[in-house]
């Protein structure tokens, strides 16, 4: 057998767009591939191979004849990295049918959830022909769990996974890359947040932020927003975490911003979808170009309970530089098309779960100008840092209510008593406090944003909120919390296997409150039987009694059971 009959033939769908060029890019420098550059436009196939190199195929997989001409080309792999993958339809597994019928292992770069997540379908398929079906073999869900998989051993509990996705402005778009993202923006996605799937509008929440270690080597802060990907459905199950989220944000303030505009015409209903908009809107992306940077970057966080029960938080991080994060999508196939010519990989249909590892992924980027790194932040929550190593001694309800990386929900139940005077009555009535109740149900949401917390409490459909962060210096057990534009500090004590909130200094617009208008605080919570309860007596100097509730919570997980 000669050389050139030795090499494994590779067909790539879409092998001259933005992911399967880098795809085609890599393999060909590896001489036991023999690259054939498919897809529906042979000129633009034949374009790619003149500059680096392959075979130019045309092949449309909306065809009759697709499966016929697939089977032409004896693709020892075939790999679809043409998408977009939500729009593939009722028969949205026809090419990796036709790679089956082919002898041929699949791979797809696949970024939905729906088409990644359903793959499995085809597994007895597979396995009767001996053959691997592989999709989301790209940055996620690939590279995303070879990071959950290199970081979890380190947790007795996960409660949080967040991936965070920021490309430089300067990385080229694939007309497919952008129908995807549009096709999501303001359409409703399931997310599993603190162990209840929520439904969420696509391109919400808006949130900077800020990836890399600290200074010019990390990427400055960016808008980012929830969008799908297959983390979302995988990983809850995969990896018995409680939130799973993830982000994705556009360099330049005014594209990011302004799809987030766009995306509330979907949520209002005044478009069904963004989709039909693709085509300008890439144009209008390709004008702004040499307004960012060609520095783009990942992360995946995960965030829960170390093997002592204490607050840990872990992340991965990638940074590339120079233009080279549209090969990062591409690196997770490239393994696995080495690892398939030595018979490393396991026959049968699945997502592209725990399939490669981090130190592949350093290998198989070696080459570029990419760097790497895990960080650990053992004091990751607030009230941890506020109280330093006294959190640790705290009753285990009370710790657990004080672990917040995202958001938890609490419910339960409540009596609440109101002052008797009409002063306290209308103060009660200013400020947003409960009516006086027997017997009132409780809901306590706490979202973290930022370095703060976000309180909301609804006794019995009355809502208020206020907003906590660290005042002191970590370690004092001072923390702020703000009523609008109230703020009031608080400092933190561990009395009897209780904490203990008694109420320091307040002001109104950075103004000092006089001694008469601060508040005092008979607040404390501790552990029943191991259920959190609380009770919360809050008074006025010459007034008298405010409003006193006590009562107790559990998470609202369990409460879904």
């Amino acid at each position: 057998m000669t050389e050139a009959n030795s090499r494994q033939r590779i067909v790539i769908l879409g092998g001259y767009g933005v992911f399967g060029g880098k795809l085609a890019e890599a393999l060909l420098r590896q001489p036991q591939f023999e690259v054939v550059i498919a897809g529906r436009n042979l000129g633009k196939a034949q374009t790619f191979c003149d500059r680096h190199g392959g075979l130019p195929a045309a092949l449309d997989r909306s065809a009759s004849n697709f499966s016929e001409t697939l089977a032409g080309l004896a693709p020892f792999a075939t790999i679809d990295a043409a998408g977009p993958f939500q729009a593939y339809g009722e028969h949205r597994y026809k090419v990796a049918e036709a790679a089956l019928a082919a002898g041929s292992h699949y791979l797809d770069l696949s970024d939905d959830a729906g088409f990644t997540g359903g793959i499995g379908v085809l597994r007895d398929q597979a396995l009767a022909a001996g053959l691997s079906v592989l999709s989301g073999v790209s940055s996620v869900p690939a590279l995303s769990s070879a990071a959950v998989e290199a970081l979890r051993g380190d947790f007795s509990r996960l409660d949080l996974i967040e991936s965070v996705i920021l490309p430089g402005n300067r990385a080229p778009r694939g007309l497919s890359v952008m129908r995807a993202i549009l096709t999501q923006a303001g359409r409703p996605m399931t997310v599993f947040r603190d162990g209840i799937r929520i439904r969420l509008p696509g391109w919400s929440g808006l949130s900077k932020r800020r990836i890399g270690p600290p200074g010019r080597a990390g990427l400055p802060p960016r808008w980012t927003s929830f969008i799908g990907a297959p983390d979302l459905t995988l990983f809850p199950e995969r990896y018995r975490a409680r939130t799973v989220l993830f982000r994705a944000g556009l360099e330049l303030p005014i594209m990011h911003l302004g799809l987030w505009g766009l995306s509330w015409m979907v949520r209002l209903r005044l478009l069904r979808s963004l989709d039909p908009m693709a085509g300008v809107l890439q144009k209008i992306a390709d004008w702004l170009e040499p307004l960012g940077s060609d520095r783009g970057g990942m992360e995946v966080r995960l965030a829960g309970l170390d093997g002592r029960g204490k607050p840990l938080s872990r992340r991965w991080t990638l940074i590339a530089e120079a233009g080279d994060g549209p090969h990062i999508p591409a690196v997770a196939a490239a393994i696995l098309c080495r690892r398939l010519t030595q018979g490393t990989v396991p026959a049968g249909a699945r997502p592209c779960l725990g399939e490669i590892t981090l130190q592949d992924v350093s290998e198989a980027t070696s080459h570029l100008s990419v760097a790497t790194r895990v960080d650990t932040d053992d004091r990751p929550c607030l009230f941890q840092q506020a109280l330093g190593t006294g959190f640790d001694t705290l009753p285990a309800p009370v710790r657990d209510l004080h672990t917040v990386y995202d958001r938890r929900c609490w419910t339960g139940e409540a009596k609440v008593t109101r002052g008797g005077s009409f002063l306290s009555k209308l103060i009660c009535r200013m400020v947003g406090f409960p009516p006086q109740a027997e017997r009132t149900p409780v809901a306590v949401t706490i979202e973290r944003r930022g370095k703060a917390e976000i309180w909301q409490r609804n006794f019995g459909g009355k809502v208020f909120k206020s907003v906590l962060s660290l005042r002191g210096a970590p370690g004092s057990g001072i923390v702020q919390e703000r009523f609008g534009p109230i703020a009031f500090n608080i400092h933190l004590q561990q009395r009897h296997g209780r904490l203990a909130f008694p109420v320091g200094r307040g002001r109104c617009l950075a103004l000092p409150l006089p001694n008469w208008l601060i508040p005092l605080s008979e607040a404390w919570e501790q552990d029943d039987s191991g259920r959190f309860n609380f009770d919360v007596k809050i008074s006025l100097p010459g007034i008298g009694m405010l409003v006193h509730y006590q009562g107790w919570l559990q998470p609202q997980s369990l409460a879904h059971k």
